[in-house]
């Protein structure tokens, strides 16, 4: 069924100009990553960065085209363009210099160019309406409780009185909607604004709502960016304190993107003690700093292990390795959550600790690092609002 759909999408989409009205946009190579899932289609169109806005109507007229394909329900069409380094941001600042080969320090061949990207961002980077801050939840690698931490980070900041959403930005592996307990597909508010859905009183945004759970995302980096800022941008948040992003693992688009594209008020690493864990998390740290966006602390997850029969304390992984990190670089530590079974239990259900029990010790431990978070990003706000001084040569 979704070769078919797929097929009769592609049709249609011959019959779409390209730009200056010359040949079509499928024989012109212009379309790319078409998606297909359960009557969802998704796909990005690549044109010149300096026209993305000028040919909107193009991507309006594929966009509509596709929704009267039969079978097809809604559709997410993007505009991409491979920017050359160096460029023009498009956006009306100057582009940054390009880095040097000593801030690029050994960073491979094919890298250079996302890396150099990074540089070229605005000046200004537009907010989300409605939304205070947003703080984003990260680790150097997968397998470190993230996406947990994100979802217990979250209704910590709420139990604290906050208003809270969540956006799951971890495109190629969606947990927050199954963390939540939350299903279903966001209705559209207007045009292409959709209404989150909503969990345990935290609005919630993610792939997952999109497609089916065990769907593979096979997406190249434009697509997951479009999608990320479809996500962000085109969706109702109403008025929030903090919007938390649970990023995917490692330090590539998703987290550029986000970098590049949104106002960070700040990050959030997650961390096991072990070394080998730390050192991924040392680059996902780095590569925030490197975008100037400001480290708010370093969690350190799965801690040490009470034992429930015996009650002695066992460091799985070690112990203290990420507060000795964060003290080595310089960066506040948040807390330590333990590795217990009441976590991965409630987790695994869909009522995560804080909600399920709120006065419990694990709840406190997340209530504690929500507080001192949101007591860093109000203190780089602060200080990035303070006057020049005036000097007197």
């Amino acid at each position: 069924m979704s070769d078919t759909i797929k097929q009769a999408v592609m049709e249609r989409l011959s019959k779409v100009k390209g730009p200056d009205l010359e040949g079509d946009i499928v024989s012109l190579g212009l379309v790319s990553d078409v998606f297909v899932s359960d009557g969802r289609v998704a796909f990005s169109i690549t044109v010149p960065a300096d026209r993305a806005k000028e040919l909107e109507p193009l991507r309006q007229a594929a966009e509509k085209v596709v929704r009267e394909v039969e079978g097809v329900e809604t559709a997410m069409v993007a505009l991409t363009a491979e920017r050359a380094a160096g460029s023009s941001t498009g956006q009306g600042a100057p582009a940054r210099p390009a880095p040097s080969k000593a801030q690029m320090g050994n960073v491979p061949p094919p890298m250079a160019a996302r890396a150099k990207a990074a540089e070229e961002q605005p000046a200004q980077k537009p907010g989300v309406p409605g939304v205070k801050r947003i703080i984003a939840v990260a680790s150097g690698k997968g397998g470190v409780g993230k996406s947990t931490t994100t979802a217990n980070l979250a209704l910590g900041f709420q139990a604290n009185g906050l208003k809270v959403g969540v956006l799951d930005a971890d495109i190629y592996g969606p947990s927050i909607p199954r963390l939540f307990k939350v299903s279903g597909r966001p209705e559209p508010v207007s045009g292409r604004i959709l209404k989150p859905l909503e969990g345990y009183g935290v609005k919630v945004m993610s792939m997952g709502f999109m497609v089916e759970e065990e769907t593979p995302m096979i997406w190249r980096g434009p697509m997951v960016i479009s999608a990320l800022t479809q996500m962000l941008r085109e969706v109702a948040w109403g008025e929030l304190d903090v919007l938390v992003v649970d990023m995917p693992p490692g330090t590539g688009d998703a987290q550029l993107t986000m970098a590049q594209q949104v106002p960070l008020a700040g990050s959030v690493i997650v961390s096991t003690p072990q070394d080998l864990a730390l050192i991924d998390a040392r680059k996902g740290l780095n590569m925030f700093r490197r975008v100037d966006v400001p480290v708010l602390g370093i969690v350190e997850n799965m801690s040490y292990f009470l034992c429930p029969d015996c009650g002695g304390r066992h460091d799985i992984f070690g112990h203290g390795g990420a507060r000795a990190e964060a003290e080595k670089l310089g960066v506040p530590f948040l807390g330590e959550v333990p590795l217990n079974m009441q976590i991965r239990e409630t987790s695994d259900a869909g009522t995560p600790v804080v909600v399920s029990d709120p006065e419990g010790a694990h709840a406190k431990v997340y209530r504690d690092i929500a507080a001192k978070a949101i007591a860093e990003a109000d203190r780089y706000e602060a200080s990035s609002r303070q006057a020049p001084a005036i000097v007197y040569e």
